[in-house]
């Protein structure tokens, strides 16, 4: 178990470092370690200069960051040995995560974008080399799920895919689709047909494939970036597509699928099962960003001087970082649990739910007392606090907003009356 660090000041003072999570038993593996350990390094000596550089101009990850992810094979962590992957779990995937979220969450982020989406096609032989690329790092996606009128209600999609021969045409108003012009892929949740009266409203929903150049659309796509508050680091597109066009075999399929037929409801399905562990990668990403707070604030208090006294020696202080600690601790426990049930093929739907529900308000209020320790200098952009606590902002709305996340905890907990 690791000890914090401590050095002196000029003064004489004391100063202790943060102290950074360990990898406890159960969870503890020498080779889990070395990942953990391999991840913070690289996340504190190469990632967090750039983004203390970057973010305050909205700057994008450079290209030389996307590489060195690719060499670590951190685009390709749960992507198996045989395509070029580390062959490790969603437990895997969400420590590395929380190491690069306490740097720069959009670094985080972009691993999901990976991780062999965009390569569940019918054709085995272009499957095989699409999960190679995927964990190489040079088929990096987007996902254009949300849309104007479409958000936690995913099964209102009305973007169209219209068969015409070989290819389908897609017509339609996409938003919120992270990396989009970045990517070589986009992920598209469409409409291939209505539901008939009494059916399910998400019956006819599938997932196209849009492959395209990095940096461009294609003839029929338009769009322009979302002036966000923060996650900055990539660019999110609000997008038009305009008789865009497809290769017909250009579908997502669910194992197994070899025909790319999948069912009436496909799309809707596998939206779900992909928002499932993106709950749990959200949650690592939130825990992340609460843990630099932490770190940051234990820092600062030892710095800021008033009344004499570095103002960590007032107890109200004190104990409002021991209490974020606390919470943090807690977020980080809930999360490996329910990645650890994800890997053993556990149904977690609920717990997804919770645990994304809980580390994300958790990352709010947590970032929020930070900015408070840090009192007028949280409020400025020469503290990284302020960045933390924009980014955390953002994980209680997207992968479903907490209001969502309560839904569908209590759907499982609870019968609905005739009534409703």
């Amino acid at each position: 178990m690791s000890t914090p660090q401590t050095d002196e000041t000029t003064t004489g003072t004391v100063q202790m470092e943060p102290r950074r999570p360990d990898l406890l038993p159960p969870w503890h593996t020498p080779e889990r370690e070395a990942l953990q350990l391999q991840a913070r390094a690289f996340a504190m000596d190469e990632v967090l200069p750039v983004a203390d550089e970057l973010d305050p101009q909205k700057g994008e990850i450079p290209q030389h960051l996307l590489e060195r992810l690719g060499e670590l094979g951190y685009f390709g962590i749960t992507i198996d040995r045989e395509h070029g992957g580390m062959g490790l779990g969603v437990f895997e995937y969400c420590m590395v995560s929380e190491e690069l979220a306490r740097a720069w969450m959009s670094v985080a982020s972009i691993l999901a974008r990976s991780q062999g989406m965009g390569t569940s096609v019918a054709d085995a032989s272009r499957r095989d080399d699409l999960l190679r690329r995927s964990a190489a790092g040079s088929w990096i996606g987007a996902v254009a799920l949300s849309e104007p009128d479409a958000g936690s209600d995913l099964a209102n999609v009305q973007t169209r895919a219209v068969r015409d021969g070989d290819e389908w045409v897609l017509t339609g108003h996409k938003r919120w689709c992270g990396n989009a012009k970045a990517a070589d892929f986009i992920q598209v949740l469409v409409r291939v047909s209505d539901p008939q009266p009494g059916e399910s409203r998400s019956r006819g929903l599938r997932n196209v494939l849009l492959a395209k150049e990095r940096g461009s659309f294609p003839a029929g796509l338009s769009g322009y970036p979302i002036d966000k508050v923060g996650y900055h680091g990539f660019l999110t597109w609000d997008l038009q597509f305009d008789g865009v066009r497809i290769p017909a075999d250009d579908l997502i399929v669910a194992p197994g699928d070899a025909d790319g037929d999948g069912g009436s409801k496909a799309g809707f399905a596998e939206a779900q099962a992909f928002l499932n562990t993106a709950r749990v990668h959200t949650a690592a990403r939130a825990v992340g960003l609460a843990r630099a707070a932490v770190e940051d604030t234990t820092t600062y208090l030892q710095e800021r001087e008033q009344f004499g006294h570095p103002i960590g020696d007032f107890q109200a202080l004190r104990f409002a970082l021991a209490e974020m600690a606390a919470d943090v601790e807690q977020a980080r426990s809930f999360y490996r649990q329910v990645a650890h049930l994800l890997d053993v093929g556990v149904p977690c739907e609920r717990e997804a739910a919770m645990v994304k529900l809980q580390a994300t308000e958790m990352a709010v209020r947590v970032t929020n007392q930070a900015m408070q320790l840090h009192g007028g200098n949280g409020y400025t952009t020469e503290r990284q606090v302020e960045r933390h606590w924009r980014d955390a902002r953002l994980t209680t709305i997207f992968e479903g907003t907490s209001e969502i996340q309560k839904r569908i905890i209590s759907d499982r907990m609870l019968p609905r009356s005739p009534l409703t």
